[in-house]
């Protein structure tokens, strides 16, 4: 039986391709009275067809704002001031020139454009699904409402496909489950149930936020398995965001390592863990244990803690917390992001003495 092919290699095949989506200079800001959170501080990334790139950092980052500006939900008063959202439903296009080409940040995020988009060609999956499921409704018929939003089916038609997404997800007994309400269900089945949901139309692009947070080792060892396995199947694309650098081994292609609303690095998932070039991706990392972690001898930690966001540092946002710091520059200019190697872009100046804007 031959097996399937794996995200990388999806995406290795498809090398040729336009991304999917690509993040442009994103700024979302929070007006404040006390002042303007810069949340997302001109975010740049891409997702190519058919790969999971992972989205890391510590929290307060900006990685869920990030997400939600994506899917344009962030809630007032936040708003994207700057930068370009580019999303391609035919990343090969008809003549491989890349598809018809759509700006998210210019559509209404309550338009029906957005709406459709939103849920049908790229999807959520929460970091608790029992907030996100309705108390008082079956979890079946909260998939049958999204399945009918963005397809023409009859309500017969949108539960049998309702049952087989529970199935595919591999929720036991899915005929009998379709009519339970999600406190009915444990943390596993809930999760199950919201990838569920997720897929009912078949996007293009799943946005996972932090999907394995509150739920134990095992079920999420069986949840990082199941998303890989769809996700391969499928060929649908996948944004991973997480706090936990053993997650983002386990899932992505590639990563991104953001801190205070930047982009501090970005690299194949390989470069990233191996390689790692940017300090704080280096101190990230060296908090994570490993086989060769020395017992009952205490982690590694981040020096310090993130600045409050009314209060951000002037010159590289990480500078306060960085061993490396140099004086005079570091705390007085922001560093470009800028490649070091062929596909390992890194915002710090002991790489590179170019200076964001010139």
């Amino acid at each position: 039986m031959p097996q399937t092919p794996t995200a990388t290699e999806a995406t290795r095949k498809g090398a040729d391709r336009r991304p999917l989506l690509s993040v442009r200079g994103l700024k979302t800001y929070f007006e404040l009275d006390e002042g303007t959170v810069r949340a997302v501080d001109g975010v740049s990334f891409d997702v190519m067809p058919g790969e999971v790139l992972g989205i890391v950092g510590e929290s307060g980052c900006g990685k869920s704002i990030t997400m939600k500006s994506i899917l344009r939900l962030v809630a007032k008063p936040g708003r994207i001031v700057g930068g370009e959202i580019l999303y391609r439903p035919d990343p090969v296009g008809r003549a491989g020139g890349g598809g018809a080409e759509i700006d998210l940040t210019k559509l209404r995020k309550d338009g029906r454009r957005m709406r459709n988009i939103r849920g049908g060609e790229i999807a959520l999956i929460p970091q608790e699904p029992m907030a996100s499921f309705s108390p008082l409704h079956t979890i079946g018929e909260q998939i049958i409402e999204a399945i009918r939003l963005h397809q023409d089916v009859s309500k017969k038609e949108a539960r049998a496909m309702a049952i087989e997404r529970l199935r595919e997800v591999g929720v036991p007994s899915p005929e009998q489950r379709v009519g339970a309400y999600s406190w009915q269900l444990s943390g596993g089945l809930r999760q199950r149930a919201i990838i569920a949901m997720a897929l009912s139309c078949h996007p293009k692009l799943l946005v996972a936020d932090e999907p394995t947070t509150a739920i134990d080792v095992t079920t999420q060892a069986q949840v990082l398995a199941l998303l890989r396995e769809l996700q391969a199947e499928h060929g649908s694309s996948i944004i991973f965001i997480t706090h936990d650098l053993g997650v983002i081994a386990q899932v992505a292609d590639r990563v991104v390592v953001m801190y205070l609303g930047r982009v501090m690095e970005r690299g194949p998932v390989d470069d990233i863990f191996h390689a790692p070039k940017h300090p704080y991706t280096k101190a990230l990392l060296r908090s994570v244990p490993n086989m060769d972690t020395e017992p009952r001898v205490a982690l590694p930690t981040v020096e310090g803690s993130i600045p409050h966001p009314l209060h951000k540092p002037t010159g590289c946002p990480f500078h306060p917390r960085c061993p490396d710091a140099i004086p005079g520059l570091c705390d007085v200019k922001v560093p470009a992001l800028r490649p070091v190697d062929s596909d390992q872009p890194v915002a710090c100046f002991l790489y590179h003495r170019e200076v964001e804007g010139e």
